[in-house]
């Protein structure tokens, strides 16, 4: 009986080594991904996660991120795939979706780069298992494209997903942005404090009648004279009149010149001055003959735009048969 127990006892250690599975490529490189993902591969490190036959999925990106490549591309999204890759890691801990992510980047596989005939970069190369469900069994990868430029985490995870088996696939996590929290709290407080010490100062410049009243009059005089027309149809400011000097005034109610805009502008602005003044200034004034003499000079100007503003009409519609002296 004591013989039997000893031979037990000896026997044991080399009952658990028997036990123990024999590691794979996925179990050595999925410590390594769990620890630091994306995987920074090399030549030899990506030829042995690419060769078949693979039981696992492997998402690899060829990069090139020194400056002196100037591959923005690379650089730009760099960042969202560093974000899926972290985000897989953590919601995969026990490898449930035999999934695995790297970073082949130029100067450290420049063999790589010359085998694939790859002129130019990121390529993102996605290389399925060649056994069980969704298996290729020509091993041949799928290549992601990049002709929209840098995409999102979230939709190269979906690309991902796609071309693995069914099943869940960890959520896209993304690290909070501390330096933007601090900045926007900054910004929002040192705004709060400025609002609590200018705003004896600030609102009654907000509640006076007759500043949004010079605003409204500004939008009303800059949209009327054919502001947005401008900037849709990108007109010139001036052109010649074909006789060495400049026109101010394009003919035809579908032209018009940057600089006439302003011209147009500045008459009605002038007669909207004019006829406040009659109806709000000169009814204030106590001397009786400067009034009449405010009414006059008032009435002559108003006279005199408006007969200059029927002459710039005829100059856009020829046949317009009426108009004012002095401006035939």
């Amino acid at each position: 009986m004591r013989l039997f127990r000893a031979l037990a006892l000896a026997l044991l250690p080399y009952t658990s080594i028997a036990a123990k599975k024999p590691s794979t490529t996925f179990d050595k490189y999925h410590e390594n991904f769990l620890t630091s993902a994306p995987l920074k591969l090399e030549d030899a490190s990506y030829d042995v996660l690419t060769t078949a036959p693979r039981d696992y999925g492997v998402a690899v990106l060829l990069t090139a991120l020194e400056a002196r490549f100037g591959c923005k591309l690379c650089r730009d999204f760099q960042p969202e795939w560093d974000v899926l890759s972290k985000s897989w890691a953590r919601g995969d801990k026990k490898g449930a979706t035999r999934m695995l992510f790297g970073t082949l980047d130029f100067t450290d596989g420049k063999a790589t780069f010359q085998k694939l005939m790859l002129q130019t970069a990121p390529v993102l190369l996605m290389f399925p298992p060649t056994n069980g469900p969704k298996a290729r069994s020509d091993g041949q990868p799928i290549r992601y494209d990049f002709t929209q430029g840098a995409q999102p985490a979230d939709q190269v995870r979906e690309w991902v997903s796609r071309h693995l088996p069914d099943g869940p696939k960890p959520p896209i996590y993304r690290p909070l942005n501390y330096v933007r929290i601090v900045t926007l709290t900054t910004v929002l407080l040192g705004t709060a404090t400025f609002l609590s010490v200018a705003w004896p100062y600030v609102l009654p410049v907000l509640q006076n009648r007759n500043l949004w009243a010079a605003i409204s009059l500004i939008t009303i005089l800059l949209f009327t004279s054919g502001h947005m027309f401008n900037h849709i149809r990108k007109v010139p400011y001036v052109a010649g009149d074909g006789k060495g000097g400049i026109s101010y005034f394009a003919g035809g109610f579908s032209n018009q010149f940057g600089l006439e805009t302003q011209m147009v502008a500045a008459m009605y602005g002038i007669l909207a001055f004019a006829t406040i003044a009659l109806a709000l200034k000169v009814p204030r004034m106590v001397d009786a003959k400067s009034q009449q003499l405010a009414i006059f000079l008032w009435g002559i100007v108003m006279f005199l735009q408006y007969g200059f503003l029927l002459s710039v009409f005829r100059i856009k519609n020829g046949g317009y048969p009426f108009y004012l002296p002095p401006f035939w």
